[in-house]
């Protein structure tokens, strides 16, 4: 498994190895032994899988607020999505800041978004799926959502009307959340 760092700490592309031969191939998207050797000690209790059918498909930018946070590890199985992690760790030196990785079913990526930031997705083809893992089960009074396009975080989705759900319609300005995660230092 190949961990790259990205702009912003914490956040992690895990590509797992491939092995090929005439049926097609095999990769393994988490060992929990290799995992903790470089210091990714999670314990996923849910895994969950989204299809969206037209392109532009836009969901998030979502987080659970605590004490039901959520690490989450992405990756797509089917298409490709660009997918976005926001840090919104009160004193981080990267708060309001986001980052964004193409995720395929051809490149076989993960991105590994901690708690303490938002997630989400836009779809890059028709008929994408995206799967997850969670470090904790989903919680309807922690499910919380951020406008897609706040100015102030200033995401660069490469659309400007995409599909959207009616809670992603309704979704609160970053300045409306308050600060539910603390920062706790160390780069």
């Amino acid at each position: 498994m190949q961990i790259e760092p990205t702009a912003l700490p914490d956040v992690v592309i895990l590509t797992p190895r491939r092995f090929g031969d005439a049926r097609g191939w095999f990769m393994e998207t988490w060992n929990a032994a290799r995992m903790a050797e470089a210091g990714l000690d999670l314990p996923w209790v849910q895994d969950n899988h989204s299809f969206s059918a037209a392109r532009g498909t836009l969901r998030g930018l979502h987080y659970q607020s605590p004490p039901r946070a959520q690490d989450k590890l992405v990756r797509c199985s089917h298409g490709a999505i660009l997918d976005v992690a926001v840090d919104i760790r009160s004193g981080s030196p990267h708060y309001g800041k986001w980052v964004g990785v193409e995720l395929s079913a051809e490149n076989g990526r993960q991105l590994l978004v901690p708690k303490g930031f938002l997630h989400g997705f836009v779809t890059l083809t028709e008929n994408t799926e995206v799967q997850y893992k969670c470090s904790d089960f989903y919680s309807l009074e922690n499910d919380m959502s951020v406008r897609w396009d706040d100015p102030s975080i200033g995401v660069d989705w490469g659309v400007t009307a995409p599909v959207l759900s009616d809670k992603d319609q309704k979704a609160v300005p970053l300045s409306a959340i308050g600060q539910p995660f603390r920062w706790e230092g160390g780069e």
